[in-house]
């Protein structure tokens, strides 16, 4: 995903098999599961996107009835904004029958993980157990402002604090750990391919343009979101959970 303020966006690849499975969050799946067809995977597989300030007043019901079962919401980016469309995009989509989540996009060198994690929380980033909600998302990857720093000036180490300083705020306040949206290749490059979140912090994978999503990152297993593409039916960014229906509705509930 990527900030509000440009069009500009970082992304990478596509999906490959999966069938359900479980880890500690109960609603990963494998990624190295038995490959199905990347159009019998979309068939099957809920259908979902990711939305922020560049889609505006999305039409939610027509989004419905396109097949989308589910949404992310950007919210929040660093401790300085917050996306004006979020309460219409937030709402509408619950109206229309989708279960819904908020994503913060990180900037680990504005602020503390803590305190972009409570401001998140703050202005939308909540969660709650009623089935419709999804856990809160992180969204870190490539530094968007500064092609010079593109792990923020951070060190591997460090980083991995920051992440984890977000995390632990995210769950103080929510109970819920974040769902970690990223890619493997950022992952390596600025956590040094960290594995102290594998165990339990679900995996929204980016990976475009190719016929799976490749080695994941940092000791994953398993994915539970895969954003295959920046554009489709949907408006915004396109995802598959990784399971079925029924699994989607007990990850939102926390199971």
């Amino acid at each position: 995903m990527a900030r509000d303020r440009s069009s500009t966006r970082r992304r990478a690849g596509v999906l490959a098999a999966a069938l359900t499975a479980l880890t500690l969050t109960g609603a990963l799946t494998a990624a190295h599961a038995p490959v199905a067809a990347k159009s019998d995977l979309r068939r099957t597989q809920p259908k979902g996107h990711d939305v922020s300030s560049h889609q505006r007043r999305v039409e939610w019901y027509t989004v419905r009835a396109k097949g989308a079962r589910f949404a992310y919401v950007k919210a929040t980016e660093s401790t300085t904004y917050r996306n004006p469309y979020f309460s219409g995009q937030y709402d509408g989509a619950r109206r229309a029958g989708l279960i819904r989540g908020a994503y913060h996009f990180a900037l680990p060198n504005r602020s503390s993980g803590a305190a972009q994690a409570a401001y998140f929380v703050r202005h939308g980033g909540d969660w709650q157990a009623d089935g419709v909600t999804l856990p809160p998302a992180l969204d870190i990857e490539y530094n968007p402002y500064d092609k010079h720093h593109k792990c923020y000036g951070l060190s591997r180490t460090r980083m991995v604090r920051w992440i984890r300083s977000f995390s632990d705020e995210v769950r103080r306040e929510t109970g819920r750990r974040p769902v970690i949206y990223t890619t493997t290749n950022w992952w390596t490059a600025c956590t040094g391919d960290s594995r102290a979140f594998a165990a339990d912090h679900a995996l929204w994978i980016a990976s475009h343009g190719s016929s799976g999503p490749g080695r994941l990152p940092g000791g994953w297993r398993y994915w539970t979101f895969w954003q295959y593409g920046t554009k489709g039916k949907l408006p915004g960014d396109q995802d598959l959970f990784g399971g079925s229906p029924a699994r989607l509705r007990a990850f939102a509930r926390g199971y």
